[in-house]
Parts: C-alpha cells; sequence; structure tokens
C-alpha cells in the first residue's frame, strides 16, 4: 500500500528523484479545434478523440490496474453522460499493458501516439510514470498519470497532471495521527523502488525537519521471504514505523511483521491498502493506525462518490482503493476536452489548470502552478475480525490541510 507520514502542514516538497530521458518521437500536427466545437472528420463526423490508456493489467499492481480500469469506464459514462462523447467528440480508448516494466509503457505510449493519440492516462507504477511524463511533453500530447505517487510527477512540466494523490499528500494525513516527532526514531519500511524512495525521501524532509532521526529499511521489490526486513526493523527500535507498500507481498508483509513483533513494540502506521488486504491484519489491525486514500463509503456518499459505486458494481466489477483515479482520470479528460479543444493539447492542458470540481472524494482541485490534485485524504481504523474486517471512518481531512507545497510547473 502507498503510504506515508508527518504532523505539519508547511513542509515543503521532495524533488529527489532523477528523471530518465526519453527519445523524442516525431508526430505530425493536426490543426487546433476550438471549445466546444467539434472538428468535422470522415463523412462530416465530429473527428474521435484517441485517448490511450497504459496501466499495468498484469505485473505486481495488476490489482491497482483494474481497479483504475473499471473506475475509468465508469467515469466516462458518467462524465459523458451515457455518451462517450465529449463536445461532440466521440472519445475513443485503446487499452495497453505496461506490466509495471517502464520500457514497455514507453514502447506502447510511442505507438498509441504515432497512431493519433492526443491524451494518454493510466500509469499505475510511479517507475512507469517517470519515463511517461517526459515523453509526454516531448511529443505534445496530454498525460493524466494515475495511482502513480511520486511526488516527482507534480510539476513536472506543462503537458502533465495526476489523477490520484501523491506520497506528500499520504505523509500529511499520517501527520494527524502521530502527535509530536521531536527526538523519535521514524524507521520508513519501503520496498527499493521509485515510489518507497520516494516516500523515504519525504519523511525525511518531513519529520527529519521536526526533529525526528529518520532511517529506512528497503526491500527489493521481488523480495517474497519479508521476514529478514521485519527483523531488521524491530532490532532497530524504532519509535514509529511508518510502512509504504505496494503490491501482492503486502500480505507477506504483514505476516512477517506480527510474527516478529514489530506491531507490539512500536507504533505503526500505514496506508489503508485494497480490500484484499484486510483479512490479513486480522487481530492485529487494531494495532495499525491507518491513513486512507480511499475505500468505498469514505466520500460519505456524495452523489460521485454514488455515481462511480454504482457505475463500477453495475459492469460487473468491485469499487476499491484505486478506483477514485480512474474515474477522476475521465473526469478530467471530458472536461479537457469540452472546455479545452478536442485537438490542441496546450489548450487542454490551460482547461485543467485551476478547475475545481466535485470528485468521488469530495471537493477537488487542479492547482494550475504545478498541477497538484488537491484533494481530500481520511484516516480510518479496521474493525472486525480476519474475514469480516473493515475499515471505519475515523476522519476525512480538507484538501487545503493536505495539500503539498507548490513547485513551479516545468515547461
Amino acid at each position: 500500500m502507498r503510504s506515508s507520514l508527518t504532523d505539519t502542514f508547511r513542509s515543503r516538497s521532495v524533488r529527489a528523484l532523477t528523471l530518465f530521458a526519453v527519445g523524442a518521437l516525431v508526430v505530425g500536427c493536426s490543426s487546433a479545434g476550438t471549445a466546444g466545437t467539434a472538428a468535422a472528420g470522415a463523412g462530416g463526423r465530429a473527428a474521435p478523440v484517441k485517448v490511450g490508456l497504459v496501466y499495468s493489467r498484469s505485473g505486481l499492481l495488476a490489482a491497482y490496474g483494474k481497479q483504475y480500469e473499471q473506475a475509468f469506464k465508469a467515469g466516462l459514462e458518467y462524465a459523458t453522460h451515457g455518451t462517450d462523447k465529449a463536445g461532440g467528440h466521440p472519445i475513443e480508448v485503446t487499452e495497453q499493458d505496461d506490466a509495471g516494466d517502464p520500457a514497455k509503457a514507453v514502447a506502447a505510449a510511442k505507438t498509441l501516439v504515432g497512431k493519433g493519440c492526443k491524451i494518454l492516462a493510466g500509469t499505475t507504477d510511479s517507475g512507469v510514470a517517470l519515463q511517461m511524463a517526459p515523453l509526454a511533453a516531448q511529443n505534445k500530447v496530454l498525460y493524466v498519470s494515475g495511482p502513480a505517487a511520486t511526488d516527482t510527477v507534480t510539476g513536472v512540466n506543462a503537458y502533465t497532471f495526476r489523477s490520484g494523490r501523491q506520497s506528500y499528500q499520504d505523509i500529511l494525513a499520517a501527520g494527524t495521527l502521530l502527535g509530536d516527532a521531536k527526538g523519535r526514531k521514524v524507521t520508513v519500511l519501503a520496498q527499493n523502488s521509485a515510489f518507497g524512495q520516494a516516500n523515504v525521501a519525504a519523511v525525511k524532509s518531513v519529520l527529519g525537519k521536526e526533529g525526528a532521526h529518520v532511517g529506512s529499511v528497503l526491500a527489493p521489490p521481488s523480495a517474497t521471504d519479508l521476514t529478514p526486513f521485519a527483523r531488521q526493523t524491530r532490532a532497530g527500535k524504532p519509535d514509529l514505523v511508518f510502512v509504504a507498500w505496494a503490491g501482492a507481498t503486502a500480505p507477506a508483509l504483514w505476516t512477517a511483521l506480527n510474527q516478529q513483533g514489530v506491531l507490539d513494540a512500536s507504533k505503526v502506521v500505514t496506508g489503508l491498502a485494497g480490500t484484499a488486504s484486510y483479512p490479513v491484519f486480522g487481530p492485529a489491525g487494531s494495532k495499525v493506525a491507518f491513513l486512507a486514500h480511499y475505500f468505498p463509503g469514505a466520500g460519505g456518499g456524495n452523489p460521485v462518490e454514488k455515481a462511480m459505486l454504482d457505475g463500477i458494481t453495475k459492469a460487473g466489477g468491485t469499487p476499491d482503493l484505486f478506483s477514485p483515479d480512474g474515474f477522476t482520470a475521465a473526469q478530467m479528460i471530458v472536461h479537457a476536452v469540452e472546455s479545452g479543444s478536442a485537438t490542441d493539447t496546450a489548450a487542454m492542458a490551460r482547461a485543467l489548470q485551476g478547475w475545481s470540481f466535485d470528485g468521488p472524494k469530495g471537493k477537488e482541485q487542479i492547482r494550475a502552478a504545478d498541477h497538484a490534485l488537491l484533494q481530500p485524504m481520511f484516516t480510518a481504523r479496521l474493525r472486525g475480525t480476519s474475514s469480516t474486517a473493515r475499515p471505519e471512518l475515523i476522519g476525512s481531512i480538507p484538501m487545503t490541510a493536505v495539500a503539498p507545497p507548490a513547485a513551479r510547473t516545468a515547461g
């Protein structure tokens, strides 16, 4: 599960990750459309807006990718009022599996752009997002990243946006659970990946400045025996353990932490993962403090959340942790076309900058300065036995209270 922590709302975000250079792809330019108009295609019909959905259909984050894809379809139906059209233009979506591999994602994206896609969306993995964002800028296509949480995507360029939260927002949400960090020893337990490293850097930036001594225990993403890392965490005798974890090995991690006594020896804070992870905690769930990006019902049953839940369920899917990311991406794309352009991606980006809207989680806003998606976050506890465990909302944190520090968007 993707997570982070803090108890200050004035710290600056970390820009510690290096963007990877991606070869430019030469793409032919089409004439700019005007907001609210439908450029003619073959036979006088409005030309379609081609969207490439690049996400983890397979690989370690396939469960997250499935949540995203199901919710994207529900969001497109909602935002287009069932027409699958924006500004009179049909929205044509082509899906590609990146399997969590940046090289596969870039290859798929280049193919999609070469076939006329003006919009790319979907990314589940932070490492993939760091490769996709430069490609979007080089080819001047709109890119809406999904569950990928690395802070570095925010403000990376004028064409890149995000439909999910970022690590800093996790950290700020967790900060409401922590109390005073001064003089305390904090260990970040994470995978040695772009996501994990971003969490370590952010926690050091935030809690380190508040006087905490921050260290880390990093496991290879491919590791399946996590007992050694649980032992290493316990041996460090931390006051606080912040767990930032993603993917299918999460159950093994929590089993190891419980067996090695980490949950009893230290205060443990983590993000609430998807519904499949709830039984893993069992009785130990009461020992863990959870920050929550989302769980069904966290939005208080607002009309947009209800539409998302109903849309996913009606199509045979299951609402979960990253459902808002897919649903919101569809809302953003439809707004970019209707209020910006069907062909001019710079106009699409301008339409999204500063846009305030009602999302599944509540009131949200795309910050014009750096394209951060300001959104509410939640705190929760797990109730019930391992087979019946369900999240209980403790509190909803307004988007302004968990807004990451602003950064100027690169060109």
